[in-house]
């Protein structure tokens, strides 16, 4: 791997953490309801755990309220064990063939806890992106050992992948602000 290519992937790879980053943070409730929440939910579906986006339609027809379809309807059963048996706090009202979630308002101690776990997944990851700059760093490090090219190179790819580095991890504040914005209001 060339040392251009080392920066090229400490890039991809600082892009998979915000993409991930984004995923846990679609987890966490607000104020409204919203498909993220259960999404990925796990549901034991013909003896495999698969998530629930791969077994039902999921919509929020109103503000406080997730309607899930599943487009086999003897499923609906074990998408209500595995909403009860997550740790959302939901609780599921199947009729057969739909699986309505109604979304309790916030008390504000839980929304100091949820703001809490937005501030844990956002040091998670940029702790995750100066491991990447780091894994890079030495990278570069070692083809500078080897005489691929000279200091002056090497401290202009170092400051390359540092200005990645701030790039990312301004992404992942910004993400962080909108999602504790939406935590917060009521």
């Amino acid at each position: 791997m060339s040392t251009h290519e080392a920066v090229a992937d400490a890039e991809d790879k600082m892009q998979k953490a915000i993409d991930v980053y984004k995923k846990n943070l679609g987890g966490i409730r607000t104020g409204r309801a919203n498909p993220g929440l259960v999404e990925s939910l796990r549901v034991d579906a013909y003896g495999t755990p698969t998530p629930l986006k791969q077994l039902a339609t999921i919509g929020t027809p109103e503000p406080q309220q997730i309607l899930i379809r599943p487009y086999d309807t003897s499923l609906t059963k074990d998408i209500e064990k595995a909403i009860v048996g997550s740790d959302l706090g939901l609780n599921p009202q199947g009729d057969g063939r739909v699986i309505r979630l109604n979304i309790p308002p916030l008390s504000s101690e839980v929304r100091k806890k949820l703001v809490a776990r937005v501030k844990e997944l956002t040091e998670d990851s940029k702790i995750a992106l100066r491991n990447i700059r780091r894994d890079a760093n030495k990278h570069i490090e070692q083809a500078e050992k080897a005489k691929e090219f000279g200091e002056d190179q090497r401290d202009t790819l170092k400051d390359d992948v540092q200005n990645l580095l701030k790039e990312h991890e301004n992404q992942i504040t910004a993400l962080a602000k909108k999602r504790e914005t939406e935590v917060l209001e009521d």
